[in-house]
This record gives structure tokens, sequence and C-alpha cells, in this order.
């Protein structure tokens, strides 16, 4: 019974003339955040019962062409001020232009106004690719694939980012948070960044040395006014000459440790932060959460939408035609799960 209830995901938004991707869930007080997106439209939806039920689709902006689909698309974050939403944009779009934009509301999602840019250079962040994160006490944090010192011959992808204090109204300074020594990070997949409990800032990214495309982790302890040193995660490595278009997922654990997955090769690895790599499952696209019951994670196999749950020896399939799944924890320690397939956004919570 408890397979079959996995299976039967419900149909958040229904698919018309209108093709909805790219969904990102936030979680805060009673109140859970979900945006996604479609062609050149962005859109806002809440929930204050845990997921199980949802408010009617707000249609926040049209900023131009969006950055959609491979993890590209809108981020939202909450914040005790307001919830944000950024997403990459501007007039022509698909790698020609694109800056980081944002979107704010302070009476929980009903109306939105147009917000600061965050990138500081116009189409520094065309690559589409980046993430925003609010930690505990509403410092806000965006991190992205910035391309602004590409040059000819020079792949020159490096990862920038900014901060907000005043609940997104205003961004500090874009700054670099990591170059390769290489001369450029892995050019086409995203970066993860999350606050843990304690204010520690923790960004995840896949990087580019001497051929090897790894994640790595830096943290930032004064909420990325600085960073330490840079430290790859998993023992072995992965000599590809391409981009794999596949980033990562970060969590807390119980015990105030973080956890991460990720892709190598064919497959999903977990490391605990000081502990060796997990070989989890054949798959791509990660994400994780940590609920009540412990950690929970989800990918993509060949086979479809898989889970992985606390208590359950085995992974239980969630759609045969689902992708880029995301997972956050909601008010009551459940873990909500929401995916698109086919042109529409499905959801399930995660028991």
């Amino acid at each position: 019974m408890f397979w079959l209830t996995l299976l039967l995901a419900a149909n958040l938004v229904p698919g018309t003339t209108t093709d909805f991707r790219q969904p990102q869930l936030a979680a805060s007080g009673q109140l859970v955040a979900m945006t996604f997106g479609s062609d050149r439209a962005i859109y806002f939806e809440s929930s204050r019962d845990a997921g199980k039920t949802w408010s009617e689709p707000v249609k926040v902006d049209e900023p131009g062409v969006l950055s959609l689909g491979n993890h590209r698309g809108p981020r939202v974050a909450m914040t005790s001020g307001a919830i944000v939403i950024s997403a990459v944009a501007r007039k022509n779009g698909k790698g020609a232009d694109g800056d980081l934009l944002t979107w704010r509301s302070t009476d929980n999602g009903k109306t939105w106004h147009a917000g600061a840019t965050i990138t500081d250079l116009p189409g520094a962040a065309r690559e589409g690719l980046h993430t925003m994160t609010a930690a505990p006490e509403g410092r806000l944090f965006a991190a992205w694939l910035d391309l602004r010192n590409l040059k000819q011959g020079n792949p020159g992808t490096e990862l920038w980012g900014a901060y907000s204090s005043d609940a997104g109204l205003t961004w500090s300074k874009n700054f670099a948070v990591y170059k390769s020594p290489s001369g450029s990070i892995c050019q086409c997949c995203h970066p993860t960044a999350m606050f843990t409990s304690e204010g520690t800032l923790a960004v995840m990214w896949r990087n580019e040395i001497g051929g090897n495309r790894d994640l790595y982790l830096i943290q930032s302890r004064d909420g990325g006014h600085t960073f330490g040193e840079a430290a790859k995660l998993g023992e072995a490595s992965w000599m590809l000459n391409a981009c794999p278009m596949d980033g990562g997922g970060i969590a807390q654990t119980a015990k105030g440790g973080l956890v991460t997955v990720w892709r190598r090769e064919k497959n999903i690895y977990m490391a605990r932060e000081g502990g060796k790599e997990t070989l989890m499952h054949e798959g791509k696209n990660p994400a994780i959460a940590a609920g009540k019951g412990g950690l929970y994670t989800a990918w993509n196999s060949p086979q479809g939408l898989f889970a992985s749950m606390p208590g359950h020896a085995e992974p239980v399939l969630l759609d045969s035609d689902g992708a880029f799944v995301t997972l956050t924890t909601v008010p009551n320690g459940a873990v909500l799960a929401a995916w698109e397939r086919k042109g529409t956004i499905q959801f399930r919570t995660l028991q």
C-alpha cells in the first residue's frame, strides 16, 4: 500500500497550453513556497498545510526570455520580512544575455514587485545557472556561474556571489567565491548553497581541474564575507571532456553535520562531512533534504524518478516520467518533493 501511495503523485498545475518546468521549494514557519517557470513567465504558489493543498498560481512577472531547463530556472527563498524569487532573464536569453534578477513579496506571495538586480555586470550570468538561500536570521546569499572574465580561447567560467542583509531589498557588490587554477570551473553544472542552523554558509559546485570534473565544497563563517579553502568531495575523480549538466544537493543532519549528494559518472554518491563517500544508486540529478526521520534523497534513473527514505531498504518509484526533483523539509518535519512531468508540476509528501 505504501508503494502504491507514492506512485499516485498529485498534479499541482495542469499542463494545457503552458509548459511548466523546473519547480523549486522553500519552507519557513507555517508557509511552504514554490516557484517554477514557463517560457517567459515566472509563477508562484504557496501552501499553509505542509503541501496538502496549494493556492492558485500567481504570475510573478514576464522578464524577457527566461533561462529554463537543465537546472536553470527561478529560485525561491524566505525571510521574516519577505519572500524573494530570483531568476536569470533578459531580452534575448539562450546564452546571448542574462542578468540575475529578483522579485519580492511582503504579503506571503499574493503580490510581487520587481527587486534589485543581483549581478552588477550586464550579461555576466548569461549561462543561467544559479542558487539562492536564506539564513536563519534572514540574510540572503546567491551564487551563479559567471562569465565576466570569459575571453577568446579561454572558457573562463567562475563562481561568483553576492549577499543581502535586508531581505533582498539591496545586494552587496559581486565577488568571486572561487576561481579554478585550470582557468574555469565546469561550465554548465548548477551550484548549490545552504545556510546551516548555526549560520555557516556552504556552497557546492562542480569544478574542473586537469580534466577532472568533481564536486567541491567551500564554507563561510561570516555569511559570505570571507570563505575558507575549497575541498573536493569524494575519493575518486571523473575525467570528462564535457559538462554533465548535473550539480548536487546539501543538507544538515540532526547532529549538525553537512551531508552532500552528487553524481560521478553513472552513479549517485553521498558524503558526510569528514567521512568517506557512499555509493547510492545509478542515476543523475540528485536532491537531498533532512526530515524528522532522517535523510531523504531523490534522483533520476533510467527507470524514472526514485526516492530513498528512512526506514525503507529499497528506493521507491515516484514517477516513471518525472524529472528534476526538488526537496524541502516542511514545518511538520516531513519532506516534500516536487518535480516536472510533461508540462506539469507534480508533488508528493515523502513519509
